[in-house]
């Protein structure tokens, strides 16, 4: 299959094929990311960036420049456990996701490339999510929208309490692909979290979750949406402790880079570790109390989970007592 590199060739059951790009509010590529996480979902192939896209920028890492990358797309498989006490059918998953979206000019040969291993794993059914920006408070719970390739399919989805989006369009690969699938003839919807006009620039995990929870309504799964819920609840303190700071009350236009980095900042802090992480911070903070050299890895492995920010201190008094111990 051009394009198309296999890793493994999962045996599937009348699997639905969920695909997410980056885009507002991150609600698509976080609620597949999280979903890949939570289901245990296991890598089977890759698809070729260099048709579509180009390089844009090279990355710096404590000073060094590295080689620019090209974004990177992934093809992962779940078989549904159900399969095995239940008698009816049931439906394994099959979940695209790219870091970055593609050169749109390219969109079409693109969506035929990923299509073509739905069409191979007798996928008969197309999911995408997206954000859907509304006049609403960060505070208030994210409603789902939703919209879908066939009238048919609209009146199978209006029995989960969802607000049909009736006109307008899904910019984007997330809107673009169901498009493409339609054309190609496999049917889909795709599922909207309600995000606030003024936050499309911001991550935002309870719009993912919401959209998360009617997903596995309709497909009948079991996803536990505590930590997306967390995040959301840190995210709605760090907007309101904000605009506390800003002194605006409810903004009328999409908040600046400055204060969205401001939230980042903050929100990384707030990060969430898995516990063999934790416990190797600790044990290389241990290590770099008598052996300074190893404060190297210590920095690299706070980078990569992103929690420098929280462990500054600690991190800037390995030197300072080094320093006194010199003296």
């Amino acid at each position: 299959m051009e394009g198309i590199k296999f890793t493994k060739r999962p045996s599937l059951r009348n699997p639905y094929f969920i695909v997410a790009w980056p885009g507002m509010g991150e609600v698509a590529f976080k609620s597949a990311k999280f979903l890949v996480e939570q289901l245990k979902a296991e890598e089977f192939a890759t698809v070729a960036s260099e048709d579509f896209f180009y390089l844009s920028a090279s990355q710096v890492k404590e000073g060094v420049l590295g080689l620019p990358e090209l974004p990177h797309g992934v093809f992962y498989f779940w078989k549904n456990p159900a399969r095995k006490t239940v008698k009816q059918p049931v439906n394994d998953l099959i979940i695209f996701i790219s870091n970055s979206q593609p050169d749109l000019a390219k969109a079409d040969r693109y969506c035929q490339r990923i299509f073509s291993v739905a069409k191979t794993m007798k996928a008969k059914v197309a999911i995408s999510f997206a954000a859907m920006p509304q006049p609403i408070e960060h505070t208030q719970d994210s409603s789902v929208w939703f919209t879908a390739t066939s009238k048919d399919m609209i009146n199978s989805l209006k029995k989960h309490n969802l607000t049909v989006l009736s006109e307008g369009q899904i910019s984007g690969m997330n809107g673009l692909f169901l498009g493409i699938a339609k054309r190609e003839g496999l049917d889909g919807f795709c599922l909207l979290g309600e995000i606030p006009l003024y936050t499309v620039q911001i991550e935002n995990p309870k719009a993912a979750a919401a959209v998360l929870a009617v997903l596995a309504r309709i497909l009948e799964i079991k996803l536990n949406l505590t930590t997306l819920l967390l995040q959301a609840h840190h995210m709605e303190e760090e907007i309101n402790k904000l605009l506390d700071y800003l002194k605006v009350g409810a903004p009328l236009g999409p908040i600046g880079e400055e204060e969205i980095d401001k939230i980042k900042k903050s929100l990384s802090q707030l990060t969430n570790l898995p516990g063999s992480v934790k416990e190797r911070i600790e044990k290389l903070f241990g290590e770099s109390r008598s052996n300074l050299e190893k404060a190297t890895e210590l920095k690299a492995e706070l980078d990569k989970w992103n929690v420098y920010k929280e462990y500054e201190d600690r991190f800037l008094d390995l030197f300072k007592k080094n320093k006194e111990s010199n003296n």
